[in-house]
């Protein structure tokens, strides 16, 4: 694919096409943050969803100070669920700390459970300690990929007290929840993340099997260089 120039991106994110808007934002990939957000911005109230999807997972990686507001009122006012939990999880990769008051409504508020889940997962990529609770509380829900969300996020946040709260997913009939549960050890050093991982590397699918090795594997290089 030839690469547009900046201008020819504007003139295509305004055609009646939408497999040319497509193109012209997916252009916007190898442009500089402070030229693409003016662009993306464009196509923020496009008709497609899909566009609109497309352009708000740009905002969360093209960041410039523009973004975190963007992001904030779609999350707190779209009438789609589905966009809601595009700018819940655009405002994880900006890695911006004043999303952890915003992802915390979100997650406590928001009536659908993919919102939760993207506000869950921002959470543990926004690395904030502050979300221990939380994310705690989302262990306990009903939705089986809330509680994959909370159990990976408390791994990204190094939250070693979870250790004893998440070990019971350990015989979970869900090989994903094992496969998170597994990975997550591997950013929780102590001696019950290394036992539970032996067991874990003995689990009968090997998504989960092979993520234990490699969460043991982790461990003691982290022992080794302490």
């Amino acid at each position: 694919m030839t690469a547009l120039s900046l201008e020819e991106i504007s003139t295509q994110l305004e055609s009646p096409d939408l497999r040319d808007r497509m193109v012209a934002l997916a252009n916007l990939r190898h442009v500089s943050p402070e030229d693409a957000v003016p662009l993306i911005k464009k196509v923020l109230d496009d008709e497609s969803l899909q566009l609109r999807s497309m352009a708000i997972f740009a905002l969360g990686v093209k960041s410039t100070p523009e973004c975190y507001p963007i992001l904030v009122k779609i999350l707190e006012n779209d009438p789609d669920y589905g966009i809601r939990a595009d700018a819940a999880g655009a405002l994880g990769y900006l890695g911006d700390v004043r999303a952890f008051e915003v992802l915390s409504r979100a997650f406590y508020e928001d009536t659908d459970w993919l919102v939760r889940f993207s506000a869950a997962v921002s959470l543990g990529n926004l690395k904030d300690p502050r979300a221990r609770q939380i994310l705690l509380q989302a262990l306990d829900s009903k939705e089986k990929v809330l509680q994959e969300a909370a159990i990976s996020a408390l791994g990204e946040i190094r939250d070693i007290e979870s250790v004893d709260s998440i070990l019971r997913f350990a015989q979970s009939d869900d090989w994903l929840v094992r496969q998170r549960l597994a990975e997550a050890l591997g950013n929780l050093p102590t001696p019950k993340s290394v036992s539970a991982l032996k067991y874990l590397e003995k689990d009968n699918h090997y998504n989960v099997a092979e993520a234990a090795r490699i969460s043991l594997k982790k461990l003691e290089e982290t022992g080794n260089q302490a």
